[in-house]
Parts: structure tokens; sequence; C-alpha cells
């Protein structure tokens, strides 16, 4: 093979925790993993907004089959509310629909609509989201002057928080900034939080600035930037650390590892959910799964024969 083409990683490969640029897409992060790694086999955990930056997750070579087991159902980020105008998408890509002055508005009446907005709550999603209607991206229909309207749903916000405060005078409009810390279950729109307190408090809001901390288990401090991969190409997290990190584990003998490697099943131990069996010297020979009498294979990353 030609070396210009041989990837960059081994064929079990890992995962890449990309710390992204404001104005790119997640597709445009995976294309330009997929010419830095030098191969085409790299998928996303999940997608980020344009507007945002910060964690994403990918997966390379055989991890990729590991995307879809990650538990990736919370999500932390970092956030600013502008308080005093109303856009089309809730952020500030949108065009505004209403603009009010918020220099009136308190700390204490912020608070107040913050308090409400957290905990276990039924959101209505932003229209330009990528939920499908009747198998249509909504933020297609938005944008082919459709009206839509999605349905609201149950989410988990555990933490909304105001860092700090700032009023800007524009010079007629007295806006008010909000840098927030929201940490929430997966399929939490953080634009539609910044609208929602605008509309309790009675002059709209949208969303300037977004950063996702953290995914799952993963963080910013797993994470580099497409510079930085540039300049050294490589994994954040073999397979064998990326399944350390990312489920629980049971330790397996080397008989067990090899019949785990024929796809046959373990007796289970009363681990819950996904999690990895690990030799002694730190490999992952596979994921498991308990149920009833078994725990059986979701995903063998070594099976015999394709990684020995």
């Amino acid at each position: 093979m030609d070396q210009a083409r041989t990837p960059v990683v081994d064929a079990l490969g890992g995962l890449l925790v990309v710390d992204k640029d404001g104005g790119t897409t997640s597709h445009d992060v995976v294309s330009r993993c997929r010419k830095l790694l030098r191969t085409r086999k790299i998928g996303h955990a999940g997608t980020l907004d344009p507007m945002a930056t910060g964690v994403l997750v990918l997966g390379v070579e055989r991890a990729t089959k590991m995307l879809g087991l990650l538990s990736l159902t919370t999500k932390a980020y970092t956030a600013t509310i502008r308080l005093g105008q109303a856009t089309v998408t809730d952020d500030a890509e949108g065009e505004a629909l209403a603009t009010t002055s918020a220099g009136h508005v308190t700390d204490a009446e912020i608070a107040s609509g913050v308090t409400e907005l957290t905990g276990d709550i039924l959101q209505v999603p932003a229209t330009v989201s990528a939920i499908k209607v009747d198998g249509e991206r909504a933020y297609a229909r938005a944008r082919a002057g459709e009206q839509v309207r999605l349905a609201a749903r149950p989410v988990t916000v555990s933490r909304f928080e105001v860092l700090a405060r700032r009023d800007i005078d524009t010079g007629g409009t007295r806006f008010v900034d909000l840098d927030v810390a929201v940490d929430c279950s997966s399929g939490t729109y953080i634009r539609a939080l910044a609208r929602d307190l605008g509309e309790k408090l009675g002059v709209g809001g949208h969303l300037t600035a977004l950063r996702r901390t953290r995914v799952g288990p993963f963080t910013l401090e797993h994470a580099r930037t497409l510079d930085r991969l540039a300049d050294d190409p490589g994994l954040n997290l073999d397979i064998d650390s990326a399944a350390r990190l990312a489920f629980p584990h049971r330790t397996i003998t080397a008989t067990e590892a090899e019949s785990l490697r024929d796809g046959r099943w373990l007796a289970p131990i009363g681990i819950p959910g996904v999690h990895a069996a690990v030799t002694e010297d730190g490999k992952t020979i596979a994921l498991l799964e308990e149920k009833g009498k078994r725990s059986s294979p979701v995903f063998v990353i070594r099976p015999r024969g394709l990684i020995d």
C-alpha cells in the first residue's frame, strides 16, 4: 500500500475527541480527520451545531462500532444568552424577530426564570433542530419557509447556573448578556433554554455562544483541536483506554477471552448494562451485556482471525 495512504492508526483504532472550532460542521470535522489519519473509517457520536465549539467524539477504524454503545446521555455546556432579542433560530445566526430593552430585568427575576427551567421539564426544540418531521429534518422545512411545529419533549436540566451578567447599551436598546453553565440530558437544546428564559422574562432571548465541555465521560481534558491534530496525527484514546473510560469492566481469564473471541457467552456476574471484558494485561476482548443466565457479547473487539 502507498505509504501516503496507509492509515496513521492500527486496525483496532480508538476514539478521537476533538475540540471543535466555531463555524465548522461536525461533517467538516470528520472529513478533515479522515484526511489527517488517512482512513475513511471515522464516524461521530452525535453532532454539534456549526456555531458551537467543544467536545465532539469520533470513532476511528474498528472503534466506530463502539459509538452506538457509548452511554452519552449527559452533557455539559457553557453558553452566553442575550436577553432583549428573539431570533428565528433562537441563536445569533438567525434573523431578529423582536427587540426589547432588557436592562430593567432584575437578577432576582432572572434567577426565578432559571429555576423554572431547571429539573425535569418539557421543552419545545428549536425549529431549526435536526429532528425529523415526516421524514425531513425540521431545519430543512423551516429554511424552506414552512411553519414548523415541534412537540414538547421531556428533558432534564440538572444544572442551570448564571455565572456572570453584563448589561450592554447599544445606543437605544439595553441588552443583558448572561454567561451560564448547563448540565443536562441528551436531547436538551440550549438554544431553547435561551428562548424560553427570554419569553418568561418578557423580553425575548437567544444564544450568542455555546461550548460543550463534556459529553458522557469525555471532557475538554481529553480533547484536541484540529490544528493540534494536524501537528501530531493520532488518537486521544486507543480502543482499550476508551473502553476502560466509557464502560464498567470485568476482568477475564485467558480461557474466557478465547471463548469470547469465538462469539460464545460467559456466566453473568451482576454488572448492569453494557460493560467491557478485559484481560489481566489490559486488552479489551469484547463488550458484554447480561441477560438472564448469559453474559453475551454485543461487540467482539478482538475476534479470532481478524485481530490476533
